[in-house]
């Protein structure tokens, strides 16, 4: 076999070999078996939430095992086809049989990316939660553009997303906004854009035309489902009520159906004004903060494991994940794994796959 095909299979043997580490492959096949004979249950449906997490686990993974089967025989095939068609001396195949590796050897980067998305919550939904910096109006309009940013790149991936809460800027763009990104693995493709996001232009607010630079940050955490359990006792909660903000609607600045609810032992804070009805914004608030103190543990979990995790400081300097220039060139840098990329209205429209694939792998040490 060429030299040059030969590393070809390597590289996919090699990646099957690390990617069936990253799944546990022996133990995934052990856990969908036990799951079918949950299934099995006469009495499985008489819970039916926790069944259908059931029946979402088992679908995940025999789709996982099934893409790794595929991958495996699409690579013995291959093996077969090219010692036939070097034993004919067919070097038109051989050639086609070299790209068929290439592609071979994407499917299996791709799904090694994936199967990084284990974590108890990654398959959930999730919050994004963006608030302007410090700055004024400059961070205000930076904090729109980066909705936009997220709800195009959701958009992209098929997700569906739903505006939580949102505090308009005095003169443009917002203070803050939460945004519920429903899909699945929308925590797990997007968890890594927790941070401070930094911007450089020219401002179009400056009647001098002056070069501003802008901070923004976000936070990521997961919808909770059944499978997880988030104690909150209503002695450490705070709850108030405020009349809803934003652009039109009858119900908007007449009646009291905002929510604010503050945890304090911990000083966490969620608000809901989406809804008419406060009884479906308080419920929507309780689930955010559950969401926000799981991920808070998540994050004490990290730390403790000595895992670099993000420290939710000052919006400014100290905490950047990711730098979007715009004058006096035009760059985006992810500052953690310093992929750069120059089309950057490409990224501001949620072109920004590149950047979450390269600190989910960082993350866990993936890169080969």
């Amino acid at each position: 076999m060429q030299a040059e095909i030969q590393l070809k299979f390597n590289e996919v043997e090699y990646a099957l070999k690390i990617l069936k580490k990253h799944i546990d492959w022996e133990n995934s096949i052990t856990q969908l078996n036990k799951l079918n004979l949950l299934i099995e249950d006469p009495n499985f449906w008489n819970n039916a939430s926790n069944a259908q997490l059931i029946m979402r686990d088992k679908k995940n993974l025999e789709k996982t095992i099934e893409l790794v089967k595929s991958i495996e025989t699409e690579k013995n095939s291959l093996v077969e086809l090219i010692n036939l068609a070097e034993e004919e001396r067919d070097q038109d195949f051989i050639e086609e049989a070299a790209i068929q590796l290439n592609e071979l050897v994407k499917k299996c980067d791709k799904l090694q990316l994936e199967s990084l998305l284990s974590g108890e919550a990654d398959s959930n939904n999730c919050y994004i939660e963006i608030h302007a910096g410090a700055g004024g109006t400059e961070a205000q309009d930076w904090a729109l553009m980066l909705q936009r940013m997220y709800s195009r790149w959701s958009e992209k991936r098929g997700f569906k997303v739903s505006y939580v809460d949102e505090s308009s800027g005095e003169e443009a763009g917002i203070k803050s906004c939460t945004l519920l990104i429903e899909g699945f693995n929308a925590y797990g493709w997007s968890k890594t854009e927790s941070g401070v996001h930094r911007l450089v232009r020219i401002s179009p607010f400056d009647s001098s035309s002056r070069r501003h630079t802008s901070f923004a940050s976000i936070w990521v955490y997961p919808e909770i489902n059944n499978k997880i359990d988030i104690e909150v006792e209503e002695k450490d909660l705070r709850i108030d009520t405020y009349r809803a903000s934003g652009a039109g609607g009858q119900h908007v600045n007449k009646t009291d159906s905002a929510i604010r609810i503050t945890h304090i032992p911990t000083n966490t804070v969620v608000q809901c004004q989406n809804d008419r009805s406060q009884h479906r914004n308080r419920a929507q608030a309780m689930s955010m903060l559950k969401a926000k103190l799981y991920e808070i543990e998540l994050k004490r979990r990290e730390e403790v494991n000595n895992q670099n995790a993000l420290a939710k400081g000052e919006i400014g300097w100290g905490s950047q994940i990711r730098s979007y220039v715009l004058h006096p060139y035009q760059m985006v840098k992810d500052l953690r794994t310093s992929i750069e990329v120059g089309n950057t209205q490409s990224v501001l429209d949620g072109d920004i796959d590149i950047f979450i694939q390269s600190a989910l792998a960082l993350k866990v040490g993936m890169n080969r």
